[in-house]
């Protein structure tokens, strides 16, 4: 049996729908596909397919008839606003032949919005207020554009959102996910667990928990993004303590086998651990960066509280400025050249010395897509950690093919690593 069949037949399938040109475009990131996608996963309704459509009427009303003969529930974003291109309502009821119908309630509430705006609500915004008949409102708490659940046929129900991601948030979580629980559509209780990993590669992480992937629950998903590695832990059980207690020997036995590799869980970063670990210590860190170009310091800076360990930075990009604010020695540029060992040391050095921080780290390489040479080819980066236990500095080589970007992300990657595991061999007592 083909897969849309048997989600039809099962009458557990869910099908996204997103509606907005700027998403075929690629104007807008489609976050909202994301986001939905992690929710239907912890509610452990099966999902198995996402769709972007641009705003076109005829499409949309192809696409929903399509979708109701092979999914239980349609989640649709976007196209619920008061402009003419905003016809997802409308081509949902022209779909199954529906005419639309005034909800005065709705109108009422969008009314009393604009009003408490300081605003009377203007004749386009009317049309926000049409739903098909029989459909129930899904309410906007926030917005001016309701959504709908709506069964136009037995075993089919659509559930329509607004494409702007804090009204759909809050729309799912105070009535779409009460309603699918009432509905009896979720499937026990999903409990996942993150855990973040770096310095290995996704098949080098796979081959050591090969035997692991094949679980069916608790299962083990991994997958990648950006230099660091991640394995999903799910487990499927009666309630949250129930998932959890079938979690914690899993990710045990992941931690043993991967050993140093694996630095967080969950909403950890390689920036979130490094300051936690200084905070645990009562130290401090300073950063001096060329070819990442203050990366390194707004990773840092990004996580709050980072201010009670972070004393500062240099972006130093000339070597004049390596000169003149890090103390890096002429001899050194002039024998080494900028991208090299020594002055990439030097930097760390100098910048922990001129802001008194514990430790300091010193990035400089070819960031490309220009500059490099034989010698020294565009992705070849020095990284130096300077501590109260001496400073080590060696090179990376991330390659040139897949751009500037992904040089200096692996580059403020690589120096948070060799942080922490630096952190880690040192004493609290320093």
């Amino acid at each position: 049996m083909a897969e849309g069949a048997a989600d039809a037949a099962t009458g557990q399938g869910v099908e996204l729908l997103c509606v907005g040109t700027e998403l075929l475009l690629g104007n807008i990131l489609n976050g909202n596909a994301r986001w939905l996608g992690e929710q239907l996963a912890g509610l452990g309704l099966p999902h198995y397919r996402q769709s972007v459509l641009g705003d076109n009427r005829d499409r949309v009303i192809a696409f929903v008839r399509e979708a109701a003969t092979r999914s239980r529930v349609l989640i649709t974003t976007g196209g619920l606003g008061p402009t003419p291109d905003d016809l997802t309502t409308e081509a949902i009821a022209s779909a199954f032949e529906v005419p639309l119908e005034e909800r005065p309630e709705v109108w009422a509430d969008i009314t009393a919005k604009a009003r408490s705006r300081g605003r009377e609500p203007s004749l386009s915004t009317r049309r926000q207020a049409l739903l098909p008949r029989g459909a129930t409102v899904l309410p906007n708490p926030t917005g001016t554009a309701p959504g709908m659940i709506w069964s136009p046929q037995e075993h089919f129900t659509l559930l329509t959102f607004p494409g702007v991601p804090s009204e759909m948030r809050a729309m799912w979580t105070a009535t779409a996910v009460p309603w699918l629980q009432q509905a009896g559509l979720t499937q026990g209780v999903f409990t996942s667990r993150l855990l973040h990993f770096w310095g290995i590669g996704e098949s080098s992480l796979a081959e050591q928990i090969d035997d692991l992937l094949a679980g069916t629950n608790p299962t083990v998903a991994p997958y990648a993004g950006g230099g660091e590695v991640m394995l999903r832990l799910t487990a499927c059980a009666d309630n949250p303590e129930a998932g959890r207690r079938l979690l914690e020997p899993l990710e045990v036995e992941l931690r043993r086998r991967t050993g140093d590799h694996c630095f967080g869980a969950d909403a950890d970063s390689l920036a979130s651990v490094v300051l936690q670990l200084l905070r645990q210590r009562g130290q401090t860190v300073a950063v001096a960066e060329s070819c990442s170009g203050g990366g390194l310091g707004a990773a840092l800076t990004a996580v709050p509280g980072s201010s009670e360990v972070v004393l500062g930075g240099v972006i130093a990009y000339a070597n004049a400025v390596k000169q003149s604010l890090l103390r890096v020695p002429a001899e050194l540029l002039n024998c080494h050249g900028a991208v090299s060992d020594p002055v990439a040391a030097a930097m760390a050095e100098g910048v922990r010395r001129c802001t008194g921080a514990d430790w300091g780290l010193g990035i400089t390489g070819i960031a490309g897509p220009g500059g490099g040479s034989d010698d020294k080819p565009v992705g070849l980066v020095h990284i130096a950690v300077a501590g109260p236990d001496g400073c080590i500095s060696s090179a990376c080589r991330f390659g040139e093919t897949r751009g500037r970007d992904w040089v200096r992300r692996l580059s403020v990657g690589e120096a948070l690593d060799r942080l922490r595991l630096r952190l880690f061999m040192h004493s609290p007592s320093g």
